[in-house]
């Protein structure tokens, strides 16, 4: 999905108290500098907030799905060069319009940057992943995602792990390794090698939740924060894309609906949604709730692709799962967001 993956390791808060003042100097410091307003506070999670996190996990959840499917018009990493160069456009005529010429003074261009980086990184595993697996195999091993977050996160004394956290981190691999080699019918070795795109995919996103979390790209608004993805992944992507002859498409009508629908759907929609929601409510509850996207992935992988789910597979998943629920469940308890 990407983005989301954006502020799923958020700071610990300070008090309420304490946030409503920073919040409300915050936004004094805005109204002079002409910078982006502080978020407001967040809250619990409501029935709105439910809903439309349940969307987002079946947006998010068919997208690899999506991709798959016309795949042959149009290969996977040509798909997403051209839903984020799209997304680009519009993210950067939103930032441009807020902040005009000041949009990169605000030092946040190196951070952005290397956030951009590793958000392709991310997407160049999935669409390659796609060439070699099926659309649920590459869901639920990019999803692995929060546990190399929570992995690379630990030098900071606010993320480090308990040992109920620890346990859950150890059953989620143990699920990865279910997957690959656990009993049940041995994938063909295409199949093995697109596993692993895709877990290095999920090992991308943990990097930019962590460049997300440490870096002053962290502190920047939404929509420059999403620009800084979209717009360096659209070029390297791209560029990869013609590097290794994947720049083909054959204009068929399902090409052109499974275009649209990846760029307004998800690239734009989606990830506007996203963070609003991490703008007004408590990110340690979304997180929770977002990981419903790989069941979904699976279930309209099997549905509409017909892929083949293995028992071997299918307790892989859940034990990755059972891990990553874990480590959020302690995280709720642990601090308020």
């Amino acid at each position: 999905m990407t983005v989301s993956e954006g502020a799923e390791m958020a700071p610990a808060q300070v008090t309420a108290s304490a946030q409503a003042a920073a919040s409300a100097q915050a936004a004094a410091s805005a109204q002079v500098s002409g910078s982006a307003p502080a978020a407001p506070l967040r809250r619990s999670l409501d029935t709105r907030a439910i809903s439309l996190m349940l969307m987002l996990c079946v947006i998010w959840g068919i997208q690899q799905v999506a991709m798959k499917s016309i795949a042959a018009q149009v290969p996977p990493t040509f798909q997403l060069a051209i839903r984020f160069a799209f997304a680009s456009i519009f993210f950067g005529v939103w930032v441009a319009a807020r902040e005009g010429r000041r949009m990169f003074d605000d030092g946040t261009l190196l951070s952005g940057l290397l956030l951009g980086v590793t958000f392709s990184m991310e997407f160049i595993f999935i669409g390659s992943s796609l060439n070699h697996t099926s659309a649920a195999h590459t869901t639920v091993f990019l999803y692995s995602a929060p546990i190399f977050t929570a992995l690379g996160l630990q030098f900071l004394p606010e993320e480090r792990l308990d040992r109920v956290q620890w346990l859950g981190i150890g059953t989620a691999f143990s699920g990865i390794v279910v997957a690959f080699i656990g009993p049940g019918s041995r994938p063909a070795a295409d199949l093995i090698f697109g596993d692993l795109l895709a877990l290095a995919g999920g090992i991308s996103w943990g990097i930019s939740n962590v460049v997300l979390r440490r870096g002053r790209i962290g502190g920047a608004a939404t929509a420059k924060t999403v620009l800084y993805q979209v717009g360096v992944a659209a070029l390297v992507l791209l560029a990869y894309s013609c590097i290794t002859g994947q720049n083909h498409l054959v204009p068929t009508t399902a090409a052109i609906l499974g275009l649209l629908l990846q760029t307004l759907a998800i690239s734009v929609s989606s990830y506007l949604l996203w963070f609003w929601l991490l703008r007004h409510y408590f990110t340690s509850r979304l997180m929770l709730l977002s990981l419903m996207t790989p069941l979904f992935g699976v279930v309209f992988g099997a549905l509409l692709m017909r892929d083949r789910i293995e028992a071997r597979f299918a307790l892989g998943a859940l034990l990755v799962l059972a891990g990553i629920l874990t480590v959020n469940v302690r995280l709720l308890r642990k601090r308020p967001n």
